[in-house]
This record gives C-alpha cells, structure tokens and sequence, in this order.
C-alpha cells in the first residue's frame, strides 16, 4: 500500500472491473479513491467474465455507470435480456459491444434513445426484430454510428440503413437454411425492410459467411447497393465465404467500380471472384496492409506479378493469408502436380518484399522444398524476424535429406526361412528428450526457423490432408486422406524444436503421422510458460494414442493454459488424464472429440470439482447415449448456479 499511485494504478488494471467497484473498493479509503479512478472506469470489459450476473451488473452500472465510455458485454450470453436495461445510466457511452445478448428492436429502441454520444455499436439482430419499432430518438443515435457490427440470424437489414455516417461496418452471416420446425427459409427481406444502406463514407466493408445458400443470398443484398455506387473512401474489402460462392453480374460491376475508383489497403474475396478472372491485374493499392486469398488457384507467376508487383517494395504489407492456395509458390500451375517441388525464388522474392510481415498462413496445401542448399522453405522463413502468427503445412518443414529413399540395410531384412520368428516392431525412440534433440539440432532446418522467430505467439503445423471430425465451416468426412509422404517423417524431433519458442501463446498440431511417444510435448510445457491455447489432432497411429504419458507430462506445467481442444481417435479419457488436467489451474475450456473413444464419469466429476474456472465441457466420445446424459446432467445440476456462464455438452460420436 505504500507504492506510488500509478503503480498501484497499473496493478489494479489487471483486476476486473466488477471486482474493483463491487469489491476492492470497500476495503480501504485509498483504495476506495483509486477504484473510481477514470483509467479504470473509462472502458468495462465484461466479456468472458463468466460469474458476473444480472444483480453485479445493475450494481455496477449504479455506481459508475456515468462515467463508463467503452462497454463491452460481448458473450455474456447467459445474462437475461432485461440486465440490458441498465446500460441507460452510461449516458457518455461512446463504444457499446452487445454481441452474443438478446436484444429486442423494442429494448434496443429504449436503450439507444439515451445514448446520445454513441459512435461504435455491435449488436446480433434475431428473429423477430422489426426496425419500424425503433423510435426517433433512437433513429437519431445510430445516424451519429460510424462503426457497427452486426451478427444476423434472421434475413435483415437490421438498423444499418439508420446508421447514414457508416465509416467501418462489420457483417456476419449466421442464419440457418431451415427453421427449427424444418421448414426451408428464403433470402428475402422481411416486410418493411425496403430502406436500404447509406455506404456513402464508407471505408471499411467486412462481410464473414457461415455455410448456406441463404447466407449468400443475403448478402448479395448487401452487395448490391454498392455495386450502384462504390463508395469514394473505400479502403478495406473484405468477403469470408465457405465453399462456393458464385459471381454474379452486381458483383462483378461491384468489383469493376472498385477496379476504376479506389485504392485499396486490404482485399478478401470469394475464391471463384478471383479464379480465373484478371481481377487482381486491375484493382489497385494504396499501402495495403492484409492481403487473403484463401483456397484460391493463386499462381506464384500471379501473386509476383499482380499481387507484389514484380517485387515491389510492400513493407506495410503484415498480414498475408495463402492457405490452401496449392500453386502459390510455383511459377505457374497448368501443368503442375500439387505434390511437385516449390520455386524457392518465389518465396524469396515474397520474403524480401513483405519483410515486415506479422501474419502469415500457407497451410492446406504441399509446399515441398528442393535438395537446392540454403533454398528450404524454413530457410526463407527464418528472415521473417516480425512474425508473430505462422501456420504452415507438417510436409514443409521436414528435411529433405531425411526423405531420400535408403535401400534397406541386410539388418533390417527378415529372413524367409523356417525357424524362431523375428519380432518387426517400430524404431526405438529415446524417452529422455535431451538425446531426442542432440539427433537432429544441428541439422534441422525447422529448429533453425524456431530459432529465429522467437517472438512468435501463435504456432500451427497441420497435415496437408487433415480434415476434422467436427469442422466450423466444413462438412464433416468421416474418412480424411492419408498424410502427405514428406510428411511420414516429422515427430517427436520436430514437435521438441518448437520448445524454443518462450513467448508462445496459442500452439496446433494435427496430422503428424512419426508421433512415438510425444516426448517434445514435455519440453512445449517446460519452456513455453505462457501458452494459453492448445489443439492437438491425430498424432501417431491412429489406433492407439501412443502420447498420452507425454501429454500428461506436459498439462502438469501449463499452469496458463485456458483452452485444450483434443481430437483424437481411442482416446481413453479416465482417472490419470484428468488427475494430470486438473494441474492447469486456469483452463476454462475442454473440448475432446474421440470416435471409439472413452471416459469416467467419476475422473470428469473429480477434475470439475478441483478447476473451477472450467465453464465449457465438451465431449464428443464412443461413450454410450445414457452415460453421456447422466454426466451432462450431473455437470449442470452441480455448476451452473455456480457459474452463470458454464456450457457442457456430451454426446456420442458414431
């Protein structure tokens, strides 16, 4: 207590906002005055904040509510509709997030009425809603909005045609294809939805897409008032569509209005907007910032010439998102095999360019390097000293020598004749990890590229081929392809190699087939002190789960991590898993998908009981249907009035 009052200030920024006003606040006068301080109630974050409920936010809203700016409540789906009332005493709100909270047109009307100062709002607009119910005054506020986001779950144009000072407006397309009664839906507008947008100044078009024709018929609708005129300011352009997504004659005009008058600084399209279309020749860039070309039959000749001009300096460039684009780092793609070697001066050239690159994805597809020295694909990476998020598929980060076919050794052959059987078993591999790492550290081209990024936070390595079992925005294949061959390769050796990443926060594996005993997943919880999320799928042989005394290991020392999503098929989910889980003190969320799989009521009891800030569990396993059921309902029966916000689901996976 006897810091100075900015120390304390910066300490006390880290306790929730409902923790400071409802309860740091009442145990000292200096403290007291200290709580209220404007650098703590200027923005209240109650998003994932998962015990807070109805009666702390009224509270909350009482005593500070004047003098909160920023609000965001994103998520809190568990609070009843009405605790939305209580955001009328914010009069000076400025920014408000309600995704994810039921709001009516009619509560909505009544809260923005009052929020005279309002310039950012996220809201989700259910079925139901009806914009002729809002009223003037609140008509009044959104037409001061420069920046909303809004979640649709019903055919709506929602208040973006009140919102006439639009500069940044941000989409998502959540709507079903069919009613809950199973009836099929259309993409037409409800009754009194003939106002349309005003995008006059707008700068920023953001529009994500869940699966689903009626999602797409919608946002044409969006679409098609820009394509009558395309805003003068526009900057960012940017369209998240799953699967196909046709072009039309408005969309085309859309994008050739765009070609002739802006300039832009960030650009995501439709993979058939681009494919085949010279789009990418016209459109022109100011200093573009995010470029997305998803699952597009991108060439490496294309993206040089078109994309990075030749070379062009692109220093501002910091995100590029490549994933799935299978030619992207070869010359040109009529006559090539996706399995074929990369052109490593693309990559060079892509590398030298963008050499400020923060973000960069080049999964979903085989980017095989050459037996060229110095011209491996982790060669050219490791120049990229800014990254901070990097996804790459397993075959391109293996060794090339390692994948040079050997002749079999005459050891190695069984012999043909009668006599005592000889055993044919796996390669023994070392447990202690300290001879696992002596193998391949001086020669390893992936513990080189680990080596440089050091500042990386956001790590994912998936096989080329790798389909989940329950997929976002995907149909699910029941049978994915074979890993790639290059792939066969890459184990515990390279899973040891990330260890070295110290600030790593967010790690993916899926699809690494030479998984034998996990052993550098020890190393992963040693060293990387701050991971907070990790999604590990299909290690090893599929048949058994050979990594589970590693994986143990690990859990024992993330004592950060917050989400672990398993997927795994046998996955024994019993009494020393969970004992070994419930070391991570802060996890929140669990998530196990496991055909065949298995677990034990008591062990999923005992690990609730002891980490209680778990508020989703989620497990898809081989368990039958009334073990499922009994455990779901023990769950619920037991923390859900402990946590308003807790989730649990456990289904069979057939």
């Amino acid at each position: 207590m006897e810091f100075s009052d900015e120390i304390l200030l910066h300490i006390l920024s880290y306790v929730p906002c409902t923790d400071l006003v409802l309860n740091v606040r009442r145990t000292c006068r200096k403290l007291a005055t200290l709580c209220l301080d404007k650098s703590l109630t200027h923005t209240v974050l109650l998003q994932k904040d998962y015990k807070v409920n109805k009666d702390k936010v009224k509270q909350l809203m009482r005593d500070i509510g004047k003098e909160i700016y920023q609000l965001n409540m994103a998520g809190c789906y568990w609070l009843p509709s009405s605790t939305i009332d209580h955001v009328t005493r914010c009069k000076n709100l400025v920014k408000l997030n309600l995704s994810g909270c039921h709001v009516t047109s009619l509560r909505l009307s009544k809260m923005l009425s009052t929020l005279q100062h309002l310039r950012s709002l996220a809201i989700d607009v259910n079925p139901g809603f009806d914009a002729s119910q809002l009223s003037s005054e609140c008509k009044a506020t959104l037409s001061r909005v420069s920046e909303l986001k809004q979640t649709l779950y019903t055919p709506s144009y929602g208040v973006v045609p009140c919102c006439t000072s639009l500069e940044k407006l941000l989409l998502y397309f959540e709507i079903l294809d069919r009613s809950r009664e199973g009836f099929m839906l259309s993409g037409q507008l409800m009754v009194g939805e003939s106002n349309v947008p005003h995008y006059q100044n707008l700068r920023v078009f953001y529009a994500r897409l869940a699966p689903g024709y009626v999602n797409q018929e919608v946002v044409r609708l969006y679409l098609a008032v820009l394509s009558d005129r395309t805003p003068e300011n526009l900057h960012a352009f940017l369209i998240s569509a799953p699967g196909s997504f046709a072009e039309t004659g408005a969309t085309k005009n859309l994008l050739d209005s765009m070609a002739r008058n802006v300039r832009l600084d960030a650009l995501q399209l439709p993979k058939a907007w681009i494919n085949g279309s010279g789009l990418l020749q016209h459109l022109k860039f100011n200093n573009p910032f995010y470029f997305s070309f998803s699952r597009c039959t991108l060439s490496g000749g294309h993206l040089i010439q078109r994309v990075i001009n030749g070379g062009k300096d692109l220093k501002s460039l910091t995100s590029l998102n490549l994933s799935g684009c299978v030619h992207c780092l070869a010359p040109e793609s009529l006559f090539r095999k996706a399995e074929d070697d990369i052109d490593s001066s693309i990559l060079e050239s892509l590398v030298v360019s963008c050499c400020n690159l923060r973000h960069l994805n080049l999964s979903a597809a085989h980017h095989h390097s050459s037996e060229s020295i110095g011209n491996h694909l982790c060669q050219l990476l490791s120049r990229l000293k800014h990254l901070l998020s990097l996804a790459l598929p397993v075959c391109s980060i293996t060794d090339v020598a390692a994948n040079v076919e050997k002749p079999p050794s005459a050891s190695n052959l069984v012999p043909q004749t009668f006599g005592r059987k000889v055993r044919i078993g796996i390669q023994t591999y070392p447990r202690n990890l300290s001879d696992l790492v002596n193998q391949k550290i001086d020669s390893s081209v992936f513990w080189a590229l680990m080596r440089s990024l050091r500042f990386l936070e956001t790590l994912e390595i998936i096989g080329s081929s790798f389909s989940s079992a329950m997929p976002r925005n995907e149909p699910a294949i029941r049978n994915s392809l074979p890993p790639c061959v290059r792939a066969q390769s890459v184990g515990d050796s390279e899973v040891a190699a990330i260890s070295q990443l110290t600030y790593l926060q967010s790690l993916t594996l899926a699809q690494l087939p030479n998984i034998i005993t996990g052993s550098g997943l020890i190393n992963i919880g040693l060293e990387c002190q701050h991971l907070r999320t990790l999604s590990l799928a299909n290690l090893g042989m599929m048949g058994k789960v050979a990594y589970m005394s590693a994986l143990m290991d690990m859990l024992k020392h993330c004592k950060c991590l917050r989400d672990l999503r398993l997927e795994q098929p046998y996955f024994c989910a019993g009494a020393q898993f969970f004992q070994a889980l419930s070391h991570c003190s802060s996890l929140q969320r669990l998530c196990i998908v496991s055909r065949s799989g298995t677990l034990q009521s008591d062990a999923v009891m005992s690990f609730m009981a002891n980490c209680l800030e778990v508020i989703m569990c989620h497990m898809f396993m081989g368990e039958s249907l009334t073990v499922c059921k009994n455990l779901q309902q023990s769950i619920v029966r037991r923390y859900r009035l402990l946590s308003p916000g807790f989730s649990s689901a456990q289904q069979r996976l057939v």
